[in-house]
């Protein structure tokens, strides 16, 4: 039997390592390449099923990335959300 091996998409290969990079070193700016990379990587992957493989690293890196963008986004409303009572409440004491 003569068959080709596929090779792992690059793209894929970058997105999970930036995903992982994303949670220790780099936390921002790796996971915003960790999502551009995965979605890139997947959207290869379809266009050539034929010859590359690696849609699960792809989809991994995908969600280390999107985790670490929503709970920074989430601590950056609780951060305003804590600030600003804090601020309304010190306000209101000063006046009563």
């Amino acid at each position: 039997m003569n068959t080709t091996a596929r090779q792992t998409s690059t793209l894929a290969v970058v997105s999970l390592i930036f995903g992982i990079l994303g949670w220790t070193l780099v936390p921002f700016i790796g996971s915003i390449v960790a999502v551009i990379c995965g979605h890139m990587a997947r959207g290869e992957i379809r266009r050539s099923p034929a010859t590359l493989e690696g849609d699960g690293l792809a989809v991994a890196g995908l969600v280390l990335g999107y985790l670490v963008i929503g709970l920074t986004v989430l601590a950056i409303i609780v951060a305003i959300l804590f600030f600003g009572g804090l601020a309304a409440f010190l306000a209101y004491a000063g006046n009563a």
